[in-house]
């Protein structure tokens, strides 16, 4: 067979389609139009579309993810910002809070204050502390005499010391011979107490 004449079933084909009136012919080429179209969007369009609608759902939670990272970050600088206005303020408080070697000399401070304004000792006696958290209370039991001038500058200087020292239980009785107040009262002062360090015990040497 010659390679340029056309086969017998394309001839036939084409044949079949120039008896075919105008509008049947753009029925056809209108139908197969709709074919390669609808391959198309089938094969190449859909799956892609899929794919796209896939992405947009990803990019949604990923949105809200980052939404919620950066909530997170704002709030974290705010907590660090208030946590170092706590360590300030606990280091502030920790000033006033003297440690173990500190307690005598508070005492003794304690003491002389109401000795410089003419009062009479007749008791200071510290009593077992009491611990707390962070912290422990040393009462001091005090009796003292004096006027009650003398007894209110005392109290003021003991207020006023760098350490917290609080006056309590008061009880004042006015002496017979004369204008003088026998007066007895608690002095709590505190202490810090830190994690006690277990230090390894040292071994004698034989």
């Amino acid at each position: 067979m010659n390679p340029l004449e056309s086969p017998k079933g394309a001839d036939s084909f084409f044949s079949k389609i120039e008896k075919l009136s105008k509008v049947q012919r753009i029925l056809i080429f209108a139908g197969v139009f709709v074919l390669i179209i609808a391959i198309f969007v089938f094969f190449l369009f859909k799956p892609k579309l899929a794919e796209i609608s896939k992405f947009k759902k990803e990019l949604g939670t990923l949105e809200k993810k980052l939404a919620v990272a950066k909530k997170n970050a704002a709030n974290l600088e705010k907590f660090q910002k208030m946590m170092q206005a706590a360590e300030v303020q606990f280091k502030t408080a920790m000033k006033a809070l003297p440690e173990k070697e500190e307690i005598p000399s508070l005492l003794t401070s304690i003491s002389r204050s109401g000795q410089d304004v003419g009062l009479e000792f007749l008791l200071f006696e510290p009593k077992t502390e009491v611990r707390k958290e962070f912290y422990a209370e040393i009462p001091v039991a005090m009796n003292v005499v004096g006027g009650y001038h003398e007894l209110a500058i005392f109290f003021d200087k003991v207020a006023r010391l760098s350490r917290i020292v609080n006056i309590k239980n008061i009880s004042m009785g006015r002496i017979k011979e004369g204008q003088q107040l026998n007066t007895s009262c608690t002095a709590v002062t505190y202490k810090f107490i830190e994690a006690a360090s277990q230090k390894p015990s040292k071994k004698k040497k034989k």
